[in-house]
């Protein structure tokens, strides 16, 4: 994994190559150096490796995907907030299938450090609302259930939402 600092130093002295080659009437090798500058600001903001680990999660290989989040040796100091987040959004996931006390530590995580897109932080609270129903702690699992429900604009939990509410009342 390339540190965020080589990610933005990289990024700067690419940019003044290209600024360079277009003053010397070599347009294209410039435009080509200002894209390559995007690219590493776009992969400080976006993780490779949290990137190919939901590619690994997409193909249901949970080996695969413990395997690139393992190669992030200290998420703290590599990532930035929102990345924390997804990283611990992928381990909850991950845990999920074995061991509950840690998947509700991790997505608890995820949620501190937030996540960008709604739909993902709709699922992670549907989640630990599945988590918390299973220990028997129904009030909040209410209210991460209705959290949950809010933040899916686009009705693609709706179904699973319903099914747990359902499963809710019979506790």
């Amino acid at each position: 994994m390339i540190p965020k600092i080589i990610k933005i130093i990289t990024s700067v002295i690419v940019f003044f190559l290209g600024v360079y080659q277009i003053s010397e009437n070599y347009i294209g090798n410039g435009i080509f150096c200002f894209f390559i500058s995007l690219f590493f600001i776009l992969i400080y903001f976006k993780n490779e490796l949290i990137f190919l680990a939901f590619l690994r999660l997409r193909k249901q290989d949970f080996d695969g995907t413990k395997k690139w989040l393992n190669r992030i040796t200290n998420p703290e100091l590599q990532l930035v907030k929102k990345q924390q987040g997804y990283f611990h959004y992928l381990h909850g996931i991950i845990l999920s299938q074995s061991n509950l006390n840690q998947a509700e530590k991790h997505f608890k995580l995820a949620i501190k450090f937030g996540l960008s897109m709604s739909a993902d932080l709709a699922m992670t609270k549907m989640s630990l609302a599945g988590i918390l129903m299973q220990k028997r702690r129904k009030r909040e699992a209410i209210d991460l259930l209705a959290q949950a429900k809010k933040l899916d604009r686009h009705g693609m939990l709706t179904e699973q939402i319903r099914i747990l509410q359902s499963q809710l009342k019979r506790i």
